[in-house]
């Protein structure tokens, strides 16, 4: 799997993160780095993102990664164009 960093965000390191799928490229975005409320465009065709979108209608949830009861990382599809887009940061959300 490649892993490709929003340009627009602040960290650029790529690394290999163990999902159960088979290899693809997606985009990484820390939710610590996105400002206001959680909103974000998608890198590939700038849809709005939206945590308080459950209808699911611009992005579906793919598969989250659990680790110690604790959710590390959650991998989406954008709805509009398909592109998959890995969201972290979820740990030190819970000490905000």
């Amino acid at each position: 799997m490649t892993v490709v960093n929003s340009p627009n965000l602040k960290n650029q390191n790529s690394e290999t993160i163990g999902y159960s799928t088979k290899e693809f490229s997606l985009n990484k975005i820390n939710l610590l780095e996105i400002d206001g409320k959680g909103d974000f465009l998608c890198p590939n065709c700038q849809a709005t993102i939206s945590p308080d979108d459950e209808s699911e209608e611009g992005y579906s949830i793919l598969e989250p990664k659990v680790k110690n009861n604790t959710l590390q990382g959650l991998l989406i599809r954008c709805n509009n164009c398909s592109n998959k887009i890995l969201l972290t940061g979820f740990p030190a959300l819970e000490n905000i």
